[in-house]
């Protein structure tokens, strides 16, 4: 747990926020995520939930936080386990209901315990509930239980809840612009995994396997203080780099094949999404480079489209279109770039969108229309851009030199008053800088 990585001030910022957005008479309900098994006796290293992380900063599992808004004995509450002795032997230190307040600037804290007993009386007299429901089964059963326990005395003139509000639709469009904070962590996320894939390409060589590259991504990420990848890291050499969510990184590099790695790591719960491909053996062939050529133009072009008031699809497409033209002029694609688009004939090549938002998640939340529109960029939002090709081994109609050859370049963009900033800038992407780093340059 370490709320003053954000800093608590901001915390306190994102629930008043949320309850302004909030309708009149609406409690909020948000849980914290569980632990889960991995075997036996045996757990998986416990992540937050974003939702809740947003709202607290705080990092232990099975806790609740009710937003009661109005109400004289405090607005924020939070529910959390107790400080237990033999617990903290093995596992370390809680936090504790009683130390709440202070270290996490909410306004009561109240034992687990307590849940069943405390949160029907919040419920009772709201009008509305604010709630992510689906999400955790056993919430929900109880929530439908204190609602069902509370409408059973309607009789006596007790007030229930008559609706449910998803809180995604009023929580999401919060977390979509990212504070200075925010983007101060985003920054130090990138920077890390750049870090991380630069000693990956200068690590690579034939002979190595794919999970022994994921090995070096790995260990610069914890030197860099970030104690998890974002997501499991797709290391695939040669034709797994067709693979678009490869995860095996059990099979050996080769000379003359090129590397894809998408990897990037997660610091204070703040995602970073990079991809870099490289050849195995430190220089491309003439057909990589094409290829590669092909995808990193399309790239920067989209990159240039992240700009405020943009549409949201403008990077996407402008990119789509780079690649179908280089795909023409490589002759691997025929017809006009309107008969190609007709047609969907590009999709053998470009099966994937190129872009999505980025930060506690690494598809992180915010819808990517409004009224049936695209959504405009706006300064402070942080996206992925991300073009791929893939030509794969069992293409037909494509002659064999170009086959088993996938290439993807992606980095985080923030869009800022000044235009694009690249965050993940550290890792080497033109030819040339791949090259002079692969080779010791």
């Amino acid at each position: 747990m370490n709320p003053e990585a954000i800093g608590r001030d901001e915390y306190r910022h994102r629930r008043r926020r949320l309850m302004e957005r909030m309708p009149a008479g609406a409690v909020a309900l948000i849980p914290a995520a569980d632990t889960k098994a991995r075997s036996r006796d045996v757990d998986y290293l416990f992540r937050q939930d974003s939702d809740f992380w947003y709202l607290t900063g705080f990092s232990e599992p099975g806790a609740l936080l009710a937003l009661v808004p109005g109400r004289d004995d405090g607005e924020a509450i939070l529910f959390c386990r107790e400080r237990d002795e033999r617990f903290e032997l093995y596992n370390g230190e809680r936090l504790g209901p009683e130390r709440a307040a202070d270290v996490l600037s909410v306004d009561r804290g109240f034992p687990v315990s307590e849940i069943a007993s405390v949160v029907p009386g919040l419920l009772e007299g709201a009008a509305k509930v604010c709630v992510t429901l689906g999400d955790y089964p056993d919430f929900d059963r109880d929530l439908l239980k204190w609602v069902s326990g509370i409408r059973a005395r309607e009789s006596g003139g007790v007030v229930s809840p008559g609706e449910f509000i998803g809180l995604k639709s009023l929580l999401h469009e919060e977390r979509l612009i990212k504070s200075p904070n925010e983007q101060r962590l985003l920054f130090r996320a990138a920077e890390i995994s750049a870090d991380a894939h630069l000693r990956a390409m200068r690590a690579c060589r034939p002979g190595l396997s794919e999970m022994q590259l994921e090995a070096e991504l790995v260990h610069e990420f914890m030197q860099g203080g970030a104690r998890t990848p974002a997501y499991p890291p797709i290391v695939g050499g040669g034709a797994n780099a067709c693979v678009l969510h490869y995860t095996a990184n059990d099979a050996e590099l080769r000379d003359g094949d090129l590397v894809l790695i998408d990897a990037g790591c997660e610091l204070e719960h703040y995602a970073a999404d990079l991809t870099r491909t490289f050849p195995v053996s430190g220089r491309f062939s003439g057909v990589q480079r094409a290829l590669y050529e092909v995808v990193l133009e399309a790239q920067e072009k989209a990159i240039g489209e992240c700009v405020s008031g943009a549409d949201f699809n403008r990077p996407h497409e402008v990119g789509l279109h780079a690649m179908i033209e280089g795909l023409v002029s490589l002759g691997l694609l025929d017809g006009s770039l309107e008969e190609i688009l007709e047609s969907g004939s590009y999709t053998a090549f470009c099966p994937h969108k190129s872009c999505h938002w980025l930060g506690l998640d690494v598809h992180d939340v915010g819808g990517y229309q409004v009224d049936g529109r695209w959504r405009k960029f706006r300064e402070g939002m942080v996206l992925t851009v991300e073009p791929g090709l893939y030509v794969r081994p069992d293409m037909e109609g494509v002659d064999a030199g170009w086959r088993g050859v996938g290439v993807r370049i992606e980095d985080d963009v923030l869009i800022a008053a000044d235009g694009p900033v690249v965050l993940t800038a550290g890792a080497p992407k033109q030819v040339a800088e791949i090259e002079a780093a692969m080779n010791g340059a």
